[in-house]
C-alpha cells in the first residue's frame, strides 16, 4: 500500500507542481505524519524531494526531476497513450485513471481520437461475457456455457478457460473442454449463458498449442475464387482484405483469396445466397450447385 501512495505523491507533485502535509494527509485519508515519513521514504530512494516551510510553502519536487520524462519521444508517448487506449475495450485495468495521470505527465491532451470497442452493436452483453471469462482465466476457474455451432446446433459445455484470442477481427477463447477431452477453440460471440463456476483446475497442467494448429490443418487450405453481386459487396469487404477484390466491368466482385476450407466458409458462401458465384475450386462449385 506504501509503494503506491509514494507512486500516487510523485504524480500529484508533478502534476499541482506543490502540496502541503495537510493537502497530501487529506487526499490518502492518513496522517499528517504518515505523509512526512513517506517524504522521508521519497528522498531515501533518491526522488529530488523538497519541503518549504512559512507561507506559501509546501512540498515539491525539483523541476530537475520534470525533465526526465523528455526521455521519451513524442511518438514513445503517443504510442503509450494509444495502447491504454486499446486496453480500456477489455476492461482489465483501470486505464481512464491511469491516462488521466499520464496525460499530466506527458502535458498531453490530445488522446480522443480513437476509442476502441470490441462489442457488437445493440447492447454490452459481450462486455459482460468478456469480463467472465476475464476472471475464470485468471482466477482459474471452469466455465460452463451453450455453444451454437455454424451449422446452428447448440451444445452444452464445460471448458478450463486459457486464453482470450483476438484473430481476424473476432474474439476466441482458447481452452481445454472436458466434454471432449481436448484443446477447444471457441469463437467468443457464439457463446451463450457463459458462467463462471467454483471448480477450480491446475493451470500449469495444460499447455494449448497454437490457434493455428486447432483451427487450421495446412492441408484443409484452398484457393478460392468468387464472384459476389453489388447488393453483397460489403460482406467481401467485411470478411476480405481489399487486396483480394477487384471490381468486374459488370459491377459484380471478384474474391480470390486462399483460406481454409471448413463450417465458416461453407455457412458464409450458403448466407449468401443467390448473390454468389462459385468460380473455384471445382470441388467446392459442385457441391454448392444444387445449394447456391
Amino acid at each position: 500500500m506504501q509503494t503506491a501512495r509514494l507512486f500516487e505523491i510523485i504524480y500529484l507533485l508533478i502534476n499541482k507542481k506543490k502540496m502541503t502535509a495537510e493537502e497530501l494527509a487529506g487526499h490518502f485519508e492518513v496522517s499528517k505524519r504518515t505523509i512526512l515519513r513517506d517524504i522521508d521514504a521519497l528522498a531515501a530512494a533518491g526522488i529530488p524531494v523538497y519541503t518549504a516551510q512559512g507561507k506559501g510553502g509546501g512540498i515539491s519536487i525539483m523541476d530537475s526531476f520534470l525533465l526526465d520524462k523528455a526521455v521519451l519521444s513524442e511518438d514513445d508517448k503517443n504510442q503509450i497513450l494509444f495502447a491504454l487506449q486499446s486496453l480500456s475495450a477489455t476492461k482489465t485495468i483501470d486505464t481512464k485513471r491511469v491516462l488521466n495521470r499520464l496525460q499530466n505527465f506527458f502535458d498531453s491532451t490530445d488522446t480522443h481520437w480513437i476509442e476502441v470497442d470490441f462489442s457488437r452493436w445493440g447492447g454490452d452483453s459481450d462486455k459482460r461475457k468478456f469480463e467472465v471469462l476475464k476472471n475464470a482465466i485468471l482466477g482459474k476457474r471452469a466455465i460452463s456455457f451453450r455453444y451454437v455451432s455454424s451449422y446452428g446446433q447448440e451444445s452444452e459445455r464445460k471448458v478450463y478457460p486459457l486464453k482470450l484470442i483476438f484473430k481476424s477481427k473476432a474474439w476466441y477463447l482458447q481452452g481445454f473442454c472436458t466434454g471432449r477431452q481436448d484443446y477447444r477453440t471457441f469463437r467468443i460471440n457464439r457463446m451463450l449463458d457463459a458462467t463462471m463456476t467454483d471448480e477450480g483446475f491446475d493451470e500449469s497442467c495444460y499447455s494449448p498449442p497454437p490457434i493455428e494448429t486447432l483451427q487450421t490443418n495446412p492441408d484443409s487450405l484452398i484457393s478460392l475464387t468468387i464472384i459476389i453481386s453489388p447488393r453483397a459487396a460489403y460482406r467481401a469487404y467485411d470478411e476480405f482484405d481489399e487486396s483480394c477484390i477487384e471490381k468486374c466491368d459488370n459491377g459484380w466482385f471478384r474474391v480470390t483469396a486462399t483460406l481454409p476450407e471448413d463450417n465458416w466458409l461453407y455457412g458464409f458462401l450458403r448466407s449468401l445466397g443467390e448473390d454468389v458465384r462459385i468460380v473455384s475450386p471445382e470441388h467446392l462449385k459442385e457441391k454448392f450447385k444444387t445449394e447456391i
